[in-house]
């Protein structure tokens, strides 16, 4: 089973819908909007003048988002039609950007620069069937004393879709729309797998990098799962028997 090709086609489905959609809207975020969170902006601080590589960039937006506030950025992504939109996005809004169209592990292969930061988020790792690969990718590209940040969506939250918490051989293969409310129905393709807090860590442990925070967020910035509940100037939360479920995770490491 090619998974990068069937996902590759999945996100390239998707891309054209995201484009056009509330979720990301794009209006506000060429009118000069950040499309960055608290979580990412607080964990990174001043990025300027800092090189930074941004990996499973999606159509570039959180790239761009770094590079209006001084980042040196590259973004990567599996997708063809969202390193267009990416392009073509950056070229509209005259920012200084380099966008590659590669999936991780292939990227992993050829590059040979090395970055300040590397970062990813929130829907990024269900796509990846081998996590120590995806580390020693992210090892390889640090500078020393570089730094990896990942904010990611909680793996424990997908135990309420019916997803499994720890990590399996076989990986979920689905027939599944978008996330974005503009949803036509269209259906693709997916091949995902599960990955455990534990997981991750040992994975960027095994890469030789050090661990220097992890933290865990009882609110989602996006309502993006069924059930969730908008606190106001908190955002999402989803309640389990009257209690918080973890919806968010980050992790800061470092290349020693």
């Amino acid at each position: 089973m090619d998974y990068i090709k069937i996902n590759k086609e999945a996100w390239n489905n998707k891309t054209s819908l995201h484009i056009a959609s509330k979720f990301y809207n794009l209006p506000a975020f060429i009118e000069g909007q950040t499309s960055l969170n608290p979580i990412e902006l607080s964990l990174l601080g001043d990025v300027k003048g800092k090189s930074l590589l941004h990996l499973q960039c999606h159509f570039g937006q959180d790239t761009l988002s770094w590079a209006r506030l001084g980042a040196n950025v590259t973004g990567v992504d599996l997708s063809s039609t969202a390193i267009e939109q990416a392009n073509k996005l950056k070229d509209s809004l005259a920012l200084n950007a380099h966008f590659i169209e590669s999936d991780i592990y292939q990227f992993g292969q050829f590059n040979d620069t090395q970055y300040d930061i590397v970062f990813t988020s929130y829907g990024v790792l269900s796509w990846l069937p081998n996590l120590d690969n995806w580390a020693q990718v992210i090892a390889d590209a640090l500078k020393a004393g570089g730094e990896f940040y990942l904010i990611e969506f909680h793996p424990f939250q997908g135990l309420f879709d019916g997803y499994s918490y720890f990590p399996k051989s076989a990986p979920d293969i689905e027939e599944e729309g978008t996330y974005t409310e503009n949803c036509d129905g269209t259906k693709s393709k997916t091949v995902s797998w599960s990955h455990s807090i534990s997981e991750v860590i040992s994975s960027l442990l095994k890469a030789g990098l050090s661990i220097e925070a992890c933290d865990e967020y009882p609110f989602s910035p996006y309502d993006c799962f069924d059930g969730l509940e908008y606190i106001p100037h908190a955002g999402y939360q989803l309640l389990h028997n009257g209690q918080q479920v973890p919806l968010v995770f980050s992790i800061k490491a470092l290349k020693r």
